[in-house]
């Protein structure tokens, strides 16, 4: 009863430390969109000319004649209800558009969060068994390398060579012209894209933590025992260097989220990021707040199911759950 009562409490923290979180993004956000440059009223209506007293109809319909602390107090009582707002370009509420696109965000960042972990414990495994070597040298700074490429930069090399001079993959869109659904051959390049970066993010975090774990005295008693390296690898070394990997990967979540405003921009897929730039050009203030705050919340219930989850397989944290339940 202690231990679940001690388990409450640590929870009931982390969720108040969420919301205060969330709550300091939405004041942020609402405070730096409200001091960017562009005109609601014209990014509205494009390009044709707006008369005076049009503007001042719009202006008054949007509220935006009142002021900012007004402005931010409705705001924040109107998402409290689950209404984030109405987009006049799109003619729907905010949150039914981002509800319409975040499944096609998810579409490319699960896949590419998938691909890059499973590749990035793979080779950061092969790297830290191969530690000072040749292979180990190529495929840290390989790493290196491929993390410090920009994203858009690295999709349009990708575009440039598997669709413009192969012509293997499509370059934009979700599917073939005419049809519907998602054609996988659409995913390959974004899904890769997100991948790359992330995988030399993983390959420095699994080679680093497997080369701790190699030099641990556990190590050296299997070792004595007559287990061969692979062995010692297999069973001993492996899932004890990926405990950090599980924080690691709930974290990535919300960078690639964030890395596909650039990724769908540049490849023309109909998901948030491409909604945010849209939504930006046309100062459509409403819904780049909602799409922020819908990533934000994203971002922090998969950070404390990723607490929840180190709690439950790492057996240090267990032990100190007991040591201060002892204590209690």
């Amino acid at each position: 009863m202690t231990l679940l009562k001690h388990l409450i409490l640590h929870y009931l923290r982390l969720l108040g430390s969420s919301l205060l979180l969330i709550f300091a993004v939405v004041v942020a956000m609402f405070v730096l969109l409200q001091l960017a440059p562009g005109d609601p009223i014209q990014g509205l209506v494009g390009d044709m000319p707006v008369t005076d007293e049009y503007r001042a109809v719009l202006t008054s319909t949007f509220g935006l004649d009142q002021p900012v602390y007004v402005r931010f107090f409705t705001y924040v009582q109107n998402v409290l209800s689950g209404n984030l707002g109405f987009s006049y370009a799109n003619n729907e509420p905010v949150l039914s558009i981002i509800w319409g696109r975040l499944g096609n965000t998810l579409l490319l960042t699960i896949p590419s969060l998938v691909l890059s972990a499973v590749g990035g414990i793979v080779l950061g495994a092969l790297a830290a068994r191969t530690r000072s070597r040749r292979l180990d040298a190529a495929l840290s700074y390989s790493a290196i390398a491929l993390f410090s490429l920009p994203v858009f930069w690295l999709a349009l090399m990708l575009v440039l060579l598997f669709s413009v001079q192969l012509g293997w993959l499509p370059a934009q869109g979700m599917s073939d012209f005419g049809s519907d659904g998602v054609s996988l051959s659409h995913m390959v390049l974004p899904v890769l894209t997100l991948a790359f970066g992330e995988l030399a993010f993983f390959l420095r975090i699994m080679r680093s933590s497997m080369i701790d774990v190699l030099g641990q005295e556990y190590i050296d008693t299997a070792r004595s025992k007559g287990l061969t390296p692979n062995q010692v690898l297999r069973r001993h070394g492996l899932l004890n260097s990926m405990l950090p990997m599980v924080s690691v990967i709930g974290y990535n979540l919300g960078h690639a989220l964030a890395g596909a405003v650039l990724v769908e921009s540049v490849f023309g897929w109909p998901g948030m990021g491409l909604l945010m730039y849209e939504s930006i050009k046309r100062s459509e203030n409403m819904v780049v707040l909602g799409i922020l705050l819908v990533v934000a919340i994203t971002v922090v219930v998969v950070n404390i199911l990723t607490d929840v989850v180190y709690g439950l397989v790492d057996p240090r944290v267990r032990a100190r759950m007991r040591r201060q339940m002892s204590g209690a």
